[in-house]
């Protein structure tokens, strides 16, 4: 071997150890700055605790009233949340056993009527957490919520010393200091103040931040939660008007933000006021009933109904879609809930209609337990076609092509690049106007609802040769063996009104939540408010 190869040679090995000690160099930095950022966070922590007084603190219970809002229920897609009054509001957290019991009594007050939740808002909310257990109670009856379970166990690691406590505990906490220029958003804290994040995995993978000011008081506390709507949604408390009590500094306002800042820089959830606040309380952690300590989430379940023929009601659940079939392909009405759902009414269809793809996903209106399943459709190749108020929010939140990383969908993972497709994946209906879906047999006509109340951009799905009208919210006939109701609601006097406007011929009723009915029992509930306004 000539000199010039052997010293190429050794260049090379010498280049191959070099990197591999700049490697080396890099990890240990690495590592050392990790190490320096947890101890760095530790020491943020055990100021903080020891200025609120976190290791003296075990329990806390407080009264309050202020606001709560109906999450994913607003009136028009670019709105907050619509609000009622919340009163009597008890809350009672247990740090040690990771327990809490919330109480509070919700009116409509002073806000207006509009959009979705239950009306008229009355009576009271109890929900209570033991641990891994979660359940409500209504008078004397313990409802199971398993699926609220992580949503509960993260709200009292939302409050400042709750966040204190999990930080501490947490393997890896990190820190990272700025100095806020001009008003921050952080609760109250002018411009100048040096502010500290610490942040750390909760659960195994919710990412919690909490901002430190410079008096050591958790001012806000930051996570991501999955949505089927949103995405990774940002959840966030902002703690201010902190008291001394005997040592232990609790704030006295809390205001809680619940959505997507993309669409909308409010989205409050809840706003209350402490006015009677004690720490370390004796507490007792509520018993879990045993019905609540077997439940499970239960499994999807999809129970088809045959409507007319090639017509279905996918039912089985709280929300019912609508198969329709044409000559060659398949349109659904309505993709409620959540991917989960969406994807076991797809598994139906192809079963019974393997060969036809499905082409049209219609959605009524833009509240959240109606579309949460929309994007599953869209990963199938399915167009969207919804009310023209609804296209920028489906367009730049629901289908934007954002990462969701902490629950993924099949349109994230397996269709990332869908950046122009979104925009060609949603038709709209503009008010006034009759969207028609045909092969020269079938039809499905889509019109938009008027005067309500309930929802901006609202549809309804009417099939002209079988008589048979589709709603979302509007009017569900009672159960079996439920006796109807003695006056009708105002949306079922505003779905009266469209069907006399549009001049319809319907034979049956068919809600996405509920169970068919026929046209004879709605027009006996809704005589009543046509023969009032008569008079």
């Amino acid at each position: 071997m000539g000199t010039f190869a052997r010293s190429r040679e050794r260049s090379g090995a010498e280049a191959q150890t070099m990197r591999l000690r700049t490697t080396l160099l890099v990890v240990f930095l690495l590592g050392t700055a990790q190490i320096a950022a947890a101890q760095d966070a530790r020491a943020v922590l055990q100021a903080a605790a020891a200025a609120m007084g976190t290791a003296n603190l075990r329990s806390v219970r407080y009264d309050a009233s202020g606001f709560g809002t109906y999450f994913g229920q607003s009136y028009a897609a670019d709105a907050d949340w619509p609000r009622f009054e919340v009163s009597n509001y008890t809350r009672t957290i247990d740090y040690p056993s990771q327990s809490s019991v919330e109480t509070y009594a919700r009116r409509q007050g002073n806000y207006p009527a509009r959009g979705g939740g239950p009306r008229p808002i009355q009576g009271l909310v109890t929900s209570i957490l033991n641990g891994g257990y979660a359940w409500t109670v209504d008078g004397a009856t313990a409802t199971p919520a398993p699926q609220t379970t992580e949503m509960r166990q993260v709200e009292i690691l939302m409050t400042p010393h709750g966040f204190i406590k999990a930080a501490m505990a947490a393997a890896n906490p990190t820190a990272a200091s700025f100095v806020v220029a001009g008003t921050s958003e952080v609760g109250q804290t002018s411009g100048g103040r040096r502010m500290t994040v610490v942040s750390f995995i909760a659960l195994g993978k919710y990412r919690v931040n909490g901002t430190i000011n410079d008096q050591n008081l958790v001012e806000l506390v930051q996570t991501w939660l999955p949505n089927p709507v949103l995405g990774d949604m940002l959840y966030e408390m902002r703690s201010t008007d902190f008291k001394d009590f005997g040592g232990i500094k609790l704030p006295t306002f809390h205001h809680l933000h619940l959505g997507n800042f993309r669409l909308n820089q409010g989205h409050d959830y809840m706003e209350i006021r402490l006015a009677n606040v004690q720490p370390n309380v004796a507490v007792m952690p509520p018993a879990v009933p045993e019905a609540v300590r077997q439940a499970t989430v239960p499994p999807v379940r999809v129970e088809m109904q045959r409507l007319a023929d090639g017509v279905w009601l996918a039912g089985g659940g709280t929300h019912n879609s609508v198969v329709v079939e044409f000559r060659d392909f398949v349109a659904i009405v309505e993709a409620p809930l959540n991917e989960e759902r969406s994807l076991a009414v797809v598994r139906e269809v192809q079963n019974r209609l393997p060969t036809k793809p499905i082409k049209f996903v219609v959605n009524t209106h833009h509240h959240f337990d109606h579309l949460g399943g929309l994007r599953t459709y869209v990963a199938e190749g399915a167009t969207v076609v919804t009310a023209q108020a609804n296209k920028e929010f489906y367009q730049d939140v629901v289908l934007y092509p954002a990462p969701r990383t902490v629950q993924p969908d099949r349109l994230s993972t397996y269709y990332p690049f869908f950046v122009n497709a979104r925009r060609e994946a949603i038709e709209t209906v503009n008010v006034r106007q009759k969207y028609v879906l045909s092969d020269g047999v079938r039809t499905l006509e889509l019109l938009p609802v008027e005067g309500l109340e309930h929802s901006a951009g609202m549809l309804m799905a009417y099939l002209p040769n079988e008589k048979l009208l589709i709603n979302a919210d509007l009017y569900s006939p009672p159960a079996p063996g439920a006796q109807p109701p003695t006056s009708p609601t105002p949306s079922m006097v505003t779905l009266n009104d469209n069907i006399k406007r549009l001049k319809l011929d319907v034979r049956q009723h068919v809600p996405i939540h509920g169970r068919p009915g026929t046209m004879e029992e709605f027009t006996k509930i809704v005589d009543t408010a046509v023969l009032s306004r008569a008079n």
